[in-house]
């Protein structure tokens, strides 16, 4: 069975037209058709889907209504879903599996959602093209010597080629905008907090966020909406204002939005191509009556720099508990010490290496002032650019990439080359907005998107714009060849 929209399989489960039976087992025959393509499943436990899908039709039978209820869900490897493996995408994890539900986890499935599979992902969450697995890197569907983009390669396959409406994945950078662009879906990065991180595997903790994943902006509201709010097992959680409003999204009256365009993001190095399809898409906000203007954020040269050290400063520190001692992977050698270093060394990638070596850096003595304190001040210049910003427009409609997606091993040798694709995502997490990737059209038959960027907690109206735009194109709705 083909998979349409979250929101049209909401219609059809509350009808009755259709179980959640029905829906869970077309996943998994879609899974056994076209993984074998696109490798952007780990693991699943069909039994067990299969049995949350029965009791979803329990519970609708029984005359239950929610935004989720009966839908199936695929989740990033990084997420605990109890009894699975959990594998980041690492060898380091080796046999691990999850203890307990993640705090979304659980929220998703006591609302009736089912998940049905572990997604592949970039080692750590480390990587924007999706090819740092440790195991099969996923491929986009849209040309299989394509990347899918990264770190959330394997989730956003998972909607993109129809497995599922729905998918989690996490945004450090860019990690669930950057494929969703290459792969032409919708996904949003939250504000900083509206999603608990409690059963999220931490890459870096002041940036990490579960960001979901699906066709359209309605869809998403589904899953966001469930998932918000503050939990008492993280601390850094909030509640999300207009919630609400996100199981029934509404289209936001687009007269009058002052939509800033900064002029750091479409200077050098932006694709022609991309560029001449955001002025596409932004003349669909015009014609409605939304404003252009024209802002700065000055201080968005120094992004990729206090990106990446700070990140590598926060990894080094978060992956130091991937050592053998406890769980996962193990080397056989007797003295302790040795152990560790030798574990570390088989269970551990090149970039996931590369990473902990810069971060260890930047916090060793003598450097952290040169590295990781000067990088922690110009975040604090790139968050103050934004709240001027704000001051004068509504929301920032920005590139997500500066191209498309590009072959396998393009960028692997140049490591620089590969962290500036975040160009354009770095910003927004180093102030903690919310931000979204939506579809915006084709270049020579290859998907790019349009990054919305709003206030910190303006999640709602952020999808309620996408949604409005959505509605005047249709763009969201194709459908890569090689997922038929």
């Amino acid at each position: 069975m083909a998979v349409g929209t979250a929101v049209d399989w909401r219609e059809g489960l509350d009808a009755g037209d259709v179980s959640s039976e029905a829906l869970v087992r077309g996943a998994f025959e879609r899974i056994r058709s076209l993984d074998s393509h696109f490798h952007a499943i780990l693991a699943v436990d069909e039994e067990r889907s299969l049995r949350l899908a029965q009791a979803a039709d329990a519970r609708l039978r029984s005359g239950e209504r929610s935004p989720v209820l009966g839908l199936p869900i695929v989740l990033k490897d990084n997420l605990n879903w109890a009894g699975l493996p959990v594998s980041c995408g690492s060898q380091v994890l080796g046999g691990y599996q999850a203890p307990y539900d993640a705090t979304v986890v659980a929220r998703l499935v006591q609302a009736g959602a089912i998940p049905v599979a572990k997604a592949n992902m970039d080692e750590f969450a480390m990587g924007s093209s999706g090819e740092f697995s440790a195991f099969d890197p996923a491929r986009n569907p849209w040309d299989t010597t394509l990347v899918p983009g990264g770190s959330s390669s394997g989730s956003v396959v998972a909607v993109a080629a129809g497995y599922a409406p729905l998918a989690l994945g996490s945004d450090t950078g860019g990690s669930v905008r950057l494929p969703a662009s290459f792969c032409n879906v919708t996904a949003l990065r939250p504000t900083y907090g509206v999603l608990s991180r409690f059963g999220l595997t931490a890459m870096a903790s002041s940036l990490d966020q579960v960001g979901p994943i699906a066709a359209t902006a309605a869809d998403v509201a589904l899953a966001l909406g469930v998932m918000a709010g503050r939990d008492p097992l993280d601390s850094t959680s909030s509640d999300l204002p207009g919630a609400e409003r996100l199981g029934s999204l509404r289209a936001k009256d687009l007269k009058g939005l002052r939509i800033g365009l900064p002029r750091e993001y479409f200077g050098g190095g932006l694709e022609r191509g991309v560029r001449s399809l955001l002025e596409e898409a932004l003349r669909v906000f015009t014609d409605q009556g939304a404003e252009l203007r024209e802002v700065s954020l000055p201080h968005t040269r120094y992004a990729i720099d206090a990106y990446y050290l700070i990140c590598t400063s926060e990894v080094s520190s978060n992956l130091s508990r991937f050592d053998g001692v406890r769980y996962g992977h193990r080397a056989k050698r007797g003295n302790l010490p040795a152990m560790i270093a030798e574990t570390r060394d088989e269970g551990l990638g090149a970039e996931v290496k590369r990473r902990i070596l810069l971060g260890t850096f930047c916090l060793s003595k003598g450097y952290y002032e040169a590295f990781y304190l000067k990088a922690m001040k110009a975040r604090t210049l790139i968050a103050r650019d934004f709240e001027q910003v704000f001051e004068s427009v509504d929301v920032l409609a920005t590139p997500v990439s500066p191209g498309v997606a590009f072959p396998f091993g393009a960028k692997t040798t140049d490591p620089m080359a590969m962290y500036l694709a975040d160009t354009f995502t770095v910003t927004a997490p180093l102030a903690g907005l919310p931000c979204l990737s939506m579809p915006a059209g084709f270049i020579a038959g290859l998907p790019a998107g349009i990054q919305l960027i709003g206030p910190a907690f303006s999640d709602v109206m952020l999808l309620e714009a996408a949604h409005a735009f959505q509605q005047l194109t249709t763009h969201h709705l194709e459908t890569p060849p090689l997922s038929a």
